[in-house]
């Protein structure tokens, strides 16, 4: 179950995070009184109806299917867990202020140490609730914090922004200080991925180790977000229903080269119910400006920055290929290398199985004492 925590992030945006410490790993605050968190997507979002359980149902059986051997997909479920919204989006819970949670004591033991904390950067478009299948694994002996990124999922999107690099930067850099959670293990999948390397390679006193899913070091160039900004352009939004965004995504799309219903599911959790039908819960113009921001650039120089014990991790099919992991991993002062079969982008989504499999033993390396 997890909880939410408002954070400040750099200018004063508001930040949701999502605090997925067993309960009995922390202690509430008396002193902070409960609160409803606000809502994740947009004002105008109408109330549940029949039709939004069944896609949502739908999103949650074609993952399963669509998961393979590296294991079965997730409930959508941006951070807390309740009752779904349309979408597969729930209803938040109550949050109390954060506590740091210390491990647990024995009667005349000496006071242990703050539980070591993971922090969990989602992907351009992405939010929180994508990492539900690493929270349900990664909660024994941590704490376990996801965070959704300016501008997309529950926190703030700024008009005027900024999406630039140092803002994501900084804004990580804020929730690790404001919850407590330093030196951090950050945990990164694609953008979120390069925030986490540059938060390690700028302020090593934060952070304690580093996970890379899925992201190139490599300048993409301006090509690509051509590309992109036409691919946008051809989204056919609003969709009339949750099943249209399913099929759209996971079939209709021209960057889909075979049927990929996780595929569909996972653009289906970032879908948000309006009276035109369904939108993304983020700007697509604001995602182009926080792209703009990264692709046009190598990053070797900040990745050879990055003092701390490292993990590179690809998809076999995903958008990182062999060799240049392999490259990352040689640049890293301590790195080391894994990799998914069968898996590709959205490693982490549609292989939690096999995903904790290559994680969890680097995690268990850098946060045992």
């Amino acid at each position: 179950m997890a909880r939410r925590l408002d954070v400040t992030g750099a200018d004063g945006v508001r930040l949701a995070a999502w605090d997925h410490t067993a309960p009995d790993r922390t202690a509430p605050d008396p002193r902070s009184p409960e609160r409803t968190a606000p809502d994740h997507g947009s004002p105008d979002r109408t109330a549940p109806d029949r039709t939004a359980w069944d896609h949502a149902a739908a999103g949650r059986a074609a993952r399963d299917r669509a998961a393979g051997p590296g294991g079965p997909g997730i409930v959508p479920q941006p951070g807390p867990d309740g009752a779904a919204r349309p979408g597969g989006r729930p209803v938040p819970r109550p949050a109390r202020a954060p506590q740091v949670p210390l491990a647990p004591q024995t009667a005349g033991s000496r006071p242990q140490a703050p539980v070591p904390g993971v922090l969990l950067l989602h992907g351009l478009m992405g939010h929180a609730g994508h990492w539900a299948p690493a929270v349900r694994r990664l909660t024994g002996g941590h704490r376990v914090v996801a965070l959704d990124q300016r501008g997309h999922g529950a926190s703030e999107k700024p008009a005027a922004g900024p999406f630039t690099r140092e803002a994501y930067v900084a804004d990580a850099a804020a929730v690790v200080e404001q919850l407590g959670l330093g030196p951090v293990t950050l945990v990164g999948h694609s953008m979120g991925a390069l925030t986490a390397w540059q938060l390690a390679a700028e302020r090593p006193d934060l952070v304690r180790a580093l996970v890379i899913c899925d992201m190139r070091a490599s300048a993409l160039g301006a090509a690509s977000q051509r590309a992109w900004q036409d691919w946008f352009r051809r989204w056919p939004a609003p969709f009339p229903s949750l099943e249209a965004v399913h099929r759209w995504f996971g079939d209709e799309d021209p960057w889909v080269e075979t049927p990929n219903p996780a595929r569909g599911a996972f653009f289906a959790e970032v879908m948000a119910e309006h009276r035109d039908g369904w939108r993304p819960v983020f700007d697509p113009e604001q995602m182009l400006t926080s792209r703009e921001t990264w692709v046009h650039d190598a990053h070797w120089d900040s990745l050879a920055q990055v003092r701390c014990p490292t993990l590179v991790v690809r998809g076999l099919d995903g958008e990182l290929g062999r060799a240049e992991a392999q490259e990352m991993v040689r640049v890293l002062p301590h790195g080391a290398y894994a990799e998914i079969p069968d898996a590709g982008h959205l490693l982490h989504y549609t292989h939690p199985e096999a995903w904790s499999e290559a994680v969890e033993p680097f995690l268990n390396g850098v946060l045992t004492p």
